[in-house]
């Protein structure tokens, strides 16, 4: 088996649609789009959501709630998955995305959720006040950054 001789399985690709080629290919004449209106000319488009002038869906569903474009999302990580760090060792946002338990480039808050048993010194963006508390019960330190100027 080469590159050169594969091929895609039978009945995989489809015969692109020829249409508006005669009235013999079934897709003659008006080739699929009517007698006359927007749709049928050349170069139409619409708007997403346009439905023909009809009040759209969008419009006629009420607006509900409210979204705050500034809120800052936390990337959410319990006390005891700490743990899986070395005693002594500085917990960063970097060392918990190198970990695999946080996205890379998140900003991280700390939840007291689970044991401790190790001293670490955590720099994180929040640390619920359980959480440091248990942390610095383990003989750990507790270094919040200040967020950068927004």
């Amino acid at each position: 088996m080469k590159l050169s001789n594969l091929s895609p399985q039978k009945g995989a690709n489809r015969q692109k649609k020829r249409v508006g080629r005669g009235p013999g290919s079934g897709h003659g004449k008006t080739a699929g789009k009517g007698h006359k209106g927007a749709r049928a000319r050349s170069g139409y488009q619409s708007k997403p959501g346009f439905e023909g002038g009809q009040m759209p869906l969008q419009r006629r569903l009420p607006k509900r709630g409210f979204n705050n474009v500034f809120r800052k999302e936390y990337a959410i990580v319990g006390v005891g998955q700490l743990d899986k760090f070395e005693a002594g060792q500085e917990v960063t946002a970097e060392a918990l995305a190198s970990a695999g338990m946080v996205k890379a480039g998140s900003a991280v808050k700390i939840l007291a959720n689970g044991e401790i048993s190790k001293s670490l010194t955590v720099k994180v963006d929040k640390v619920s006040r359980q959480a440091r508390e248990l942390i610095e019960k383990a003989g750990g330190t507790v270094i919040e950054s200040v967020p950068a100027a927004e």
